[in-house]
């Protein structure tokens, strides 16, 4: 029964989004959940989240929630800010669950791209961390024309932000055209691919996130707005691949 452990029936549907607790007990009168098949008894009664359906349906993701997700332009990722959010385009239970569902990173309202959603905290804390060392390129589009040293003042470690005390990792930029190039960094300061232009005298005009690690936005299908369920070691799997070792001889 994989690792469910049982709980108070009200408790698991109120964390998974599906209403208050006191809302249990008027769903139990009408006769709309059932344990094992059997109607549900009691708010208090202790169950497993595979036992139950509400309304002849499975609960909604009990064992947590990860997702990739396209996100587009002009959406913010913040529950709190005005304008249209990213949980738009998402079930509203998923808003109450708990723990938290919420985006790894922030992607301001004028960048789009591969963003991921989860109530996992421990993948959370993995794909931010720093020691992990998992990457994240952009494409960028410029203002103006680069001038040939970009690339290289960013490999070289050096580049200091403005407001910052130390400067940026070292950061790949690869050059498509005057306007257009794709950036990857191994760290998530505030705003940084835009600030690092800036430092350079530049200003960037479109910003997307097209990889995670290994993990592409192309290759996902996904349209702007669209998402896709996924398990956390799935995703780990897609994001730090692991490559197949040397046949043996």
């Amino acid at each position: 029964m994989s690792d469910q452990k049982s709980e108070r029936l009200d408790k698991l549907l109120s964390n998974l989004g599906y209403g208050a607790r006191k809302d249990v007990r008027h769903w139990i009168k009408a006769g709309w959940i059932t344990v094992q098949g059997e109607a549900a008894e009691s708010p208090a009664q202790k169950v497993f989240a595979s036992d139950v359906l509400l309304e002849g349906e499975p609960l909604d993701h009990p064992d947590g929630l990860t997702i990739i997700y396209h996100k587009p332009l002009d959406t913010v990722c913040s529950r709190k800010e005005g304008g249209r959010l990213i949980y738009d385009d998402l079930p509203a239970r998923w808003l109450d669950r708990k723990p938290p569902f919420s985006p790894v990173g922030r992607l301001d309202k004028d960048t789009s791209g591969l963003l991921i959603v989860t109530d996992d905290g421990q993948l959370n804390h993995c794909l931010t961390s720093p020691k992990q060392h998992i990457s994240k390129t952009y494409s960028v589009t410029l203002a103006e024309p680069l001038q040939g040293r970009e690339a290289e003042i960013m490999a070289a470690g050096t580049l200091l932000l403005e407001n910052d005390d130390r400067p940026c990792l070292p950061a790949e930029l690869i050059v498509h055209s005057p306007t257009q190039a794709s950036l990857t960094l191994h760290e998530g300061r505030y705003h940084q691919a835009r600030r690092m232009f800036v430092a350079l005298g530049n200003h960037v005009t479109a910003l997307q996130r097209t990889h995670i690690g290994a993990l592409a936005l192309k290759d996902t299908g996904l349209k702007p707005g669209e998402y896709q369920v996924t398990t956390s070691a799935e995703l780990m799997a897609m994001i730090q691949p692991v490559a197949p070792s040397s046949a043996q001889g």
